[in-house]
């Protein structure tokens, strides 16, 4: 597993839950790194990037105002803060690191990616 995420779970629509990225075996220091989700049955989405600097995020427009992806200068794991989640929002989860210094919503962007993390919200 060249990625770690951990974090998920199962709750209930209105809570909140932390995704963790652990990206030591794949150091990501000078790259953006980025969450994406696929549901069943639907393909893989960019859900929030960040910079290499943690200085620029972007979000999918569904998630924005809820979710955060943050990062610790220096520190290998990337977060994701989602709050006040809805059943839309049940899928695997997973983080990857871009291939330059900057996030982008094209899973193309990407080269290394995690094993992904289930979250489910029931309503």
């Amino acid at each position: 597993v060249q990625l770690q995420a951990s974090g998920g779970g199962l709750v209930q629509a209105g809570d909140s839950l932390r995704l963790f990225c652990d990206t030591r075996r794949r150091p990501s220091s000078n790259n953006g790194m980025g969450w994406f989700r696929q549901a069943p049955g639907k393909e893989r989405e960019f859900v929030a990037g960040i910079s290499w600097d943690g200085g620029t995020s972007y979000y999918l427009d569904s998630v924005k105002g809820r979710f955060t992806i943050s990062r610790e200068k220096g520190k290998s794991v990337v977060y994701l803060q989602m709050n006040s989640l809805k059943p839309e929002d049940t899928a695997v989860y997973y983080c990857a690191v871009a291939r330059g210094a900057w996030a982008s919503s094209s899973r193309d962007a990407y080269q290394y990616w995690g094993q992904g993390t289930l979250v489910t919200v029931s309503s």
